[in-house]
């Protein structure tokens, strides 16, 4: 027997519900349930009651006893339910709990409809009751599966994601950089990170993330036996998980006045970085509102602590071999760069990021006892240790060269032959600059190398035109590289700069957009030489990414009034022929001037086979100049220029020729000679030296 009925409502009306309706639904799990809402008792049927825990004769009929077996924190969520569907007339579906006498929860299902009288009133709610445990346990095992199949693609990116911010890290600073980074530390879920290194037995924080200023100011270098949670993970080797604030202000009692810096912070775990058996360091995140550590979550951060020792191993290797590479490099090049009054000078010397940083860039400054400058920066093939120790021994000749008082195209030409000798299979690109502070004569030769900046005084910016050679090395030994001279003059307050190709190539960038860029970075920059260098670096490391070493050489010369330089210049006309013999004249009354007439002889015996020539093979004018050179007029340069491109050829001249001879005497004479192409002419010079009483 059912333990009620439905009221009757008359033949037509509803009447007693089908006993084969009431075996279905018991024969399912499910009962029945009558709500009058006139008279407020709530009847079940004997399968209801029984999804209810109740037995038989238990149940009052009212609807607060079934109230007092659901859970308090639930009945007012069934309540608004229930509510809502009375007040829309319509009906409900809803789990709720219930608590057997046995202690026991049990999940059900509730469905209903709400029945209303002849004016639309709410008359009744009638509906079905089952035991829904079964199914809700299905579920939760489906929700349960699909969490732990959630978490853990959640773990693997993460792992991902930790991996692919540590890849590209070279440096100690770049694994801190990129594991602080605010992007990173979200995705770990975390409120703050801190990284720790461990050297000399105390712990040094490179990188934090959240992490107050007052807790980085104190606990900087502190010593590996200190109470405190990362220097302990570093001893002990193992993590430390703390979830309770109480737990670890009584842990470690010298943070307990920090907790208040970090209210949200809920829970912490510090994490050894061990590598090759070594702890090396720790690294600590903070979390809000996290009370637990799962298995999962405890295999997780163990396997990122290992990636993160991984990379700060590879870093703290890079970066000892970084600096033994930088204090070797440094070591071969000048301890110290002349002072010389009149001029501004500043070097760098900046490795490049790759492994190792080692290279043959170089740079150097001799001062010459004329007074002048002998500037040089070279590159030798190559970035290893062989490079470095070809550029020290390089730098050296090349130093000697210069000091013996050699002019620049000898320098270059025994500095080839040196390399060369050397039989290292290397070659060497180089930039000579011999500076004349006080006339601001400039002699310029390159072998492979870049030319060299210009900077005016009114901040205009040019690339000097100096003729190029071949590389150092390229040559046989004892043969004459064709190297050429270029001469510019830098007016007071201007800036010559000196380097080394990795101040503006890069692989990922067009040299032409270097060279540009570079214009641009001088232009903008300080006037200072030490600030304009600087300036540089900073600026082309951004463009080049440092791919590559930098040497940098700067020379300025002081602001002021120009010192005028002594020169003579006269025109030579082949249709007026007293013009040589009045360019002679003029000549021996300049050398009388400078003081130098004991060259007047030599000098107008070489002026007259330039100018000869230069008549003889071309159809126009010609410029004879003469001038003292290296300071304090210590040589005498003749030069002439005239419109005609071919150059001065050696011809073999016999006792009875009357020409001929011009180039041998030349070279018989003078010191050095050369040729420079002009665009549409050329210009043949030579220097006569001023012999010692």
């Amino acid at each position: 027997m059912h333990r009620f009925r439905q009221p009757s409502t008359g033949p037509t009306q509803r009447g007693d519900p089908p006993v084969a309706a009431h075996v279905a639904l018991a024969v399912n799990g499910m009962g029945s349930f009558c709500w009058d809402l006139n008279t407020g008792e709530m009847r079940y049927d004997d399968a209801g009651l029984t999804v209810l825990g109740f037995k038989p004769g238990e149940y009052d009929n009212r609807p607060g006893t079934i109230a007092e077996r659901m859970l308090p924190q639930e009945l007012p969520e069934i309540q608004a339910h229930v509510g809502r569907a009375l007040k829309t007339r319509t009906g409900y579906s809803l789990y709720f709990r219930v608590r057997h006498p046995d202690g026991s929860l049990r999940w059900t299902h509730s469905q209903a409809t709400v029945i209303s009288d002849e004016k639309g009133t709410p008359a009744q709610v009638i509906g079905i009751i089952r035991d829904a445990s079964q199914e809700l346990q299905a579920i939760d095992q489906t929700r349960e599966l699909r969490q732990a199949k959630s978490d853990r693609r959640r773990q693997a990116d993460l792992v991902g994601h930790v991996n692919d911010a540590l890849a590209p890290t070279v440096t100690v600073d770049d694994v801190a950089e990129a594991l602080t980074a605010t992007r990173l530390v979200q995705r770990l879920g975390a409120a703050s990170i801190i990284l720790g290194l461990a050297d000399s037995g105390r712990i040094g924080l490179v990188g934090s993330n959240g992490v107050p200023d007052e807790v980085i100011r104190d606990f900087h270098l502190a010593r590996i036996g200190a109470p405190l949670p990362l220097t302990e993970a570093v001893r002990t080797r193992e993590p430390v998980f703390v979830t309770d604030r109480e737990q670890f202000a009584q842990r470690y009692p010298g943070l307990r006045r920090y907790l208040k810096l970090v209210p949200e912070a809920t829970a912490a775990v510090y994490l050894p970085l061990i590598a090759h058996d070594t702890a090396i360091g720790a690294v600590g995140l903070t979390y809000e509102g996290k009370t637990r550590f799962t298995h999962d979550e405890r295999t997780l951060l163990t396997a990122l602590s290992s990636t993160i020792a991984q990379s700060l191993q590879r870093a703290l290797l890079f970066d000892q071999e970084h600096e033994l590479a930088a204090g070797l490099q440094t070591a071969m090049l000048p301890g110290h760069i002349p002072h010389v009054a009149g001029l501004g000078m500043a070097t760098r010397y900046r490795p490049a990021r790759a492994r190792g940083g080692i290279g043959g860039d170089w740079y150097d400054a001799v001062t010459l006892p004329d007074g002048r400058i002998a500037a040089i920066v070279g590159d030798v093939q190559g970035h290893d240790v062989t490079a470095a120790a070809v550029m020290g021994q390089l730098r050296i000749a090349l130093r000697a060269y210069a000091a013996e008082g050699h002019p620049p195209l000898t320098v270059m030409a025994r500095a080839s032959s040196f390399l060369a000798e050397l039989d290292t299979d290397r070659f060497a690109t180089c930039l000579l600059v011999l500076f004349d502070p006080r006339t601001g004569v400039a002699v310029s030769v390159r072998a492979g190398h870049l030319e060299p900046v210009l900077r005016r005084p009114d901040g205009s910016c040019v690339w000097v035109d100096v003729p190029g050679g071949l590389p150092l090395g390229l040559t046989a030994p004892g043969a004459q590289p064709p190297y050429r001279m270029s001469e510019t003059v830098v007016e007071p307050g201007s800036t010559l700069l000196l380097f080394t190709d990795g101040l503006i190539e890069s692989r990922t960038q067009d040299i032409d957009e270097g060279r540009a860029k570079l214009l641009d970075a001088v232009r903008a920059g300080p006037v200072r030489p030490d600030n304009l260098a600087d300036h540089l670096l900073r600026t082309m490391g951004d463009f080049t990414g440092e791919e590559d070493d930098v040497a940098l050489l700067l020379l300025r010369r002081a602001s002021g009034r120009r010192a005028a330089a002594p020169q003579m210049a006269v025109t030579i006309s082949p249709s007026d022929p007293g013009s040589l013999h009045a360019a002679r004249h003029a000549l021996r009354t300049a050398l009388h001037r400078w003081s130098l007439g004991s060259l007047a002889d030599t000098a107008e015996l070489l002026a007259s086979e330039m100018a000869t020539n230069a008549l003889l093979h071309t159809e126009g004018d010609a410029t004879l100049t003469a001038r003292p050179v290296r300071n304090g007029g210590r040589a005498l340069r003749i030069t002439v220029t005239d419109t005609s491109p071919t150059s001065p050829q050696r011809r073999a001249a016999t006792e009875q020729s009357t020409s001929g001879r011009g180039l041998m005497l030349i070279e018989e004479l003078a010191t050095d000679w050369g040729v420079e192409p002009r665009g549409n002419g050329k210009r043949v010079w030579c220097e006569i030296p001023l012999k010692p009483h």
